[in-house]
């Protein structure tokens, strides 16, 4: 009788599992080119292949390894960089906190290491599947569905990082708009449903243009500072609407 436990448990871990890794599929299919170019595009920055790789490795953050590889093309320092990611990434903590509260019934030794797997495609995906979480082995449903996105993203990296070393250097430099085409797919589509947050970019920029035109400061703390302000302008300006 035990034994037949055992079993029914680890079926339902399996089963729980390939559901999971079932759905982070489409993740997987988005992020292999993107992942992919960020590889083609650390490399030409001056990357080493192991450096890329494990970026994607530890970091795990697209936008903020895109910023990353272009604020080390540009010369920019360790500090530099450690704190524009971190500003840049501080709505996971915001996303972590609402997705452990859908947790409740996952013990915590489940939340603590699937909060590292949260990425903004990630969370989207785990936010449309409710029901999981009251399930017999429900964390393993949204381990799969991390797992496949985690993998995906450092497989595509690492061949994005073979291909930068064998690609034509004019075509490895045009991936360069793909930085820039990431970024504005993100914001596009916010600004037309608040057009103050287009304000609030433009804002930013100017913050980034004046320190390093009249402060003649280096790249990467222009970066810092530009979205560390903007931030805090966005704080006023959609505070005030919602008053």
């Amino acid at each position: 009788m035990e034994q037949m436990d055992i079993k029914q448990h680890r079926s339902q871990r399996v089963m729980m599992l390939r559901r999971g890794m079932t759905v982070g599929i489409p993740i997987m299919l988005g992020y292999l080119p993107i992942a992919i170019t960020y590889g083609v595009l650390a490399k030409q920055a001056g990357m080493s292949l192991v450096e890329l790789t494990f970026m994607s490795i530890l970091v795990y953050a697209g936008a903020s390894q895109f910023m990353a590889a272009n604020m080390i093309a540009v010369g920019a320092g360790a500090m530099e960089i450690i704190i524009a990611t971190f500003v840049l990434n501080f709505r996971h903590f915001v996303m972590s906190l609402s997705f452990t509260n859908r947790l409740r019934s996952v013990g915590i030794n489940w939340k603590a290491p699937l909060t590292l797997g949260l990425t903004d495609e990630s969370f989207a995906v785990s936010s449309m599947h409710t029901k999981e979480p009251g399930m017999d082995k429900g964390g393993y449903f949204y381990a799969g569905i991390f797992i496949t996105a985690y993998i995906s993203w450092i497989v595509g990296s690492f061949l994005g990082g073979v291909l930068g070393e064998v690609i034509p250097e004019n075509l490895s430099q045009s991936m360069g708009i793909a930085l820039y085409a990431m970024f504005i797919g993100l914001i596009v589509p916010t600004v037309k449903k608040e057009l103050k947050v287009g304000l609030i970019v433009i804002i930013a920029m100017l913050i980034n243009t004046l320190c390093m035109e009249l402060f003649h400061m280096s790249s990467g703390w222009a970066i810092v500072i530009g979205t560390v302000f903007g931030g805090f302008f966005g704080i006023f300006l959609l505070e005030e609407e919602q008053a």
